[in-house]
């Protein structure tokens, strides 16, 4: 559905459309918050980055914006000058508690994960604790101990990679059960396909695969778990020095010249050189 989000109460010209499921934008119940745009820190690029969370911060969803050049929209009796299209999909906030855990994790010990959570430039980021699958899904990228009823939690980078490794594997199946082409079979942006789905390999897949979920993932992360997929990294094409000019035919009578002996011969410069000054008498 499209529904239209005002960022403050007042403004009538500061508003975006968005396209989201009824689930991120229902009426809360009870004393829930409502759904709430917030900045978050980005996993992969570390800057700031519009997220959605539900009603009683439940669900993470992801915001992205297509955008035109000089697009507007009519809302009501006014006119938006922003254009901007948001669409507004489900995403596993482990991604985002991933960094903060990494970071943690290089003290080498247990700790309590909502003092692990803290940002002084994204404080809302403590909120990604209330989302339903963050402290369920802990034990996928971390160690945890119990001690009386509170949890402790380390970093661990061999539950991360499998953990991530499986995310793959299930995009791998999505693609191909959406016979979505993908690797060499593809052309460029026109996505058309060039050979048949059983000449496609296996590796095209998972390759492609790795680089969707590298979008949520730092260049460290991605690139180890470009290793653990077993995927050797593309090298970049070799520059190929251009060719040198072929030798210019030469005339017979050039070649005759060249024969010539030059022993003792003035070279044309030699005619056209300025006169000496005249010697005094």
């Amino acid at each position: 559905m499209t529904t239209k989000k005002k960022r403050t109460p007042h403004s009538q010209n500061d508003r975006w459309v968005v396209v989201a499921a009824d689930s991120a934008v229902e009426t809360p119940k009870k004393d829930d918050s409502d759904p709430t745009f917030i900045l978050l820190r980005n996993p992969s690029t570390d800057a700031a980055s519009l997220y959605l969370l539900g009603s009683g911060d439940v669900q993470l969803y992801e915001v992205k914006a297509f955008n035109e050049d000089f697009h507007s929209w009519f809302i009501g009796q006014t006119v938006q000058r922003d254009g901007r299209l948001l669409y507004v999909t489900p995403m596993d906030p482990l991604y985002l508690l991933l960094p903060y855990l990494i970071k943690a994790g290089k003290e080498g010990k247990f700790q309590p994960v909502d003092q692990v959570v803290m940002d002084e430039d994204f404080p809302a980021c403590t909120r990604l604790l209330s989302c339903t699958r963050s402290q369920a899904s802990l034990h996928h990228v971390a160690e945890e101990k119990e001690v009386g009823s509170q949890k402790f939690q380390r970093y661990s980078q061999e539950r991360t990679m499998e953990w991530l490794k499986k995310k793959a594997e299930r995009t791998v199946k999505i693609l191909r059960k959406s016979n979505i082409s993908v690797g060499e079979g593809v052309k460029s942006t026109t996505y058309v396909r060039v050979k048949q789905e059983s000449e496609t390999q296996e590796e095209d897949y998972l390759r492609y695969a790795h680089g969707l979920i590298s979008e949520y993932l730092s260049e460290d992360l991605s690139k180890a778990l470009l290793k653990h997929l077993q995927l050797p990294e593309l090298s970049s094409p070799k520059e190929v020095e251009p060719p040198s000019k072929p030798p210019k035919k030469m005339s017979a009578a050039q070649k005759t010249l060249a024969k010539v002996d030059k022993t003792g011969m003035k070279s044309m410069s030699a005619f056209f050189s300025p006169k000496g000054k005249a010697e005094k008498k």
